[in-house]
């Protein structure tokens, strides 16, 4: 059985259009809980009652999340609403950001090789203006929002895969692909 805590928090997690934060639910429950705890009873909880629910901590925050197995039901309901799609070069710069924010275009544009566009990451709001660099000419300084951090479900910048980690990921992938031509080709 849930606590009047417990529905209340539930109740601010469907009321919230961001992810939502302690601070926030102290401020509305006028008084200090353990955010961490009573997202862990609500999981708990709704696994038991096999909601098609959960709670993720995203963006510093928390958000309620529709259960995987749902996605078709889902993607028939939004199926007229266009998804945030980026390019291979619009990714690969928002790695880079990502990464090694904060970062000037210019050290972009070397890291890449070529002349980079940050417009479209700017207007789909995942990167931000941070600031400007000391030194000549004062350039600007770019960084990811807490919309990228939502966007790829993390809850932190120190959730993005390590290198090594990315290595790993890349060899399997090329493994993937290396088979499925050679199946191709006989």
């Amino acid at each position: 059985m849930l606590s009047q805590t417990h529905r209340v928090v539930l109740a601010l997690l469907f009321g919230a259009t961001e992810p939502l934060n302690k601070a926030q639910v102290d401020v509305c429950l006028e008084e200090d809980v353990n955010l961490v705890q009573i997202v862990a009873d609500l999981n708990a909880y709704l696994e038991t009652e096999s909601l098609p629910i959960w709670i993720q901590n995203v963006a510093e925050g928390y958000r309620l999340m529709i259960c995987a197995e749902y996605e078709s039901w889902l993607s028939r309901l939004f199926q007229n609403k266009s998804k945030l799609r980026l390019s291979r070069p619009a990714l690969e710069t928002l790695a880079i950001i990502a990464y090694k924010q904060p970062i000037t275009k210019s050290e972009i544009d070397a890291i890449r090789g070529v002349d980079t566009t940050l417009k479209p990451l700017i207007e789909k709001n995942l990167i931000k203006i941070t600031g400007r660099q000391d030194g000549p000419g004062r350039p600007l300084l770019y960084g990811t929002t807490a919309h990228f951090l939502e966007y790829f479900g993390l809850a932190s910048l120190k959730d993005l895969p390590r290198a090594k980690e990315l290595t790993e990921i890349v060899r399997e992938d090329n493994t993937l692909f290396d088979s499925a031509e050679q199946d191709a080709t006989e």
